[in-house]
């Protein structure tokens, strides 16, 4: 049951503005490792918005490295496991849009969507907002802290596959009529759940 759960928050309203990565590594059932580092975007500019989501400011990444380097730490677990985000159109983006930006090449990566998943498992639930599904499973955390919603991200996946009986996470997509996405060098296919067909009134 090995995964990689992932969380970016951006400096500004683009995607190639990563300033910090937050990493949960998933083994045997349970988050074993959490990690997060502080990126400096290329231009730094940030907007007011997203600093008041997630509190980071120029000054706290003037000294901190720039996207490549801080990626070439894990690209070697990005590209040899499943990783996990929620929302990971986002995610996927900003990782797209970053690679891009600096002319290196992404890593081929699978993976897929605990935002979709939980739409599935607990279609009980109003909202299916991250703070929503982790208070569900019963998960405290910091939201907009990239390292405590990647941890929380593993979380809710873990508790998606308990309750599916699931014993590996990539068994989750066939269980839920889920495609799983992927990452590459030539684009992005999107992690995709089947549509239900609407059964019509008599």
């Amino acid at each position: 049951m090995r995964a990689l759960a992932i969380d970016f928050e951006t400096a500004n309203e683009q995607r190639s503005s990563p300033c910090s990565i937050g990493l949960a590594w998933i083994e045997d059932g349970a988050v074993i490792r959490v990690e997060e580092r502080l990126i400096r975007p290329r231009d730094m500019r940030f907007s007011r918005f997203n600093i008041a989501v997630h509190g980071i400011r120029p000054e706290h990444v003037e000294d901190a490295a720039a996207f490549p380097e801080v990626m070439e730490e894990f690209e070697e677990d990005l590209g040899d496991t499943l990783v996990i985000a929620h929302n990971a159109s986002f995610d996927m983006s900003v990782l797209r849009a970053s690679y891009q930006l600096y002319g290196t090449v992404s890593p081929d990566i699978d993976y897929i969507c605990t935002l979709k998943m939980a739409k599935k498992v607990w279609q009980e639930l109003a909202s299916h907002r991250f703070n929503e599904v982790s208070r569900h499973i019963d998960f405290s955390f910091k939201h907009h802290n990239a390292a405590e919603d990647a941890h929380a991200c593993g979380e809710v996946a873990l508790a998606a596959a308990r309750k599916l009986n699931v014993s590996a996470l990539r068994d989750l997509p066939m269980k839920l009529d889920m495609t799983m996405g992927r990452l590459h060098a030539g684009g992005n296919s999107p992690c995709s759940v089947k549509r239900q067909p609407k059964v019509g009134k008599r």
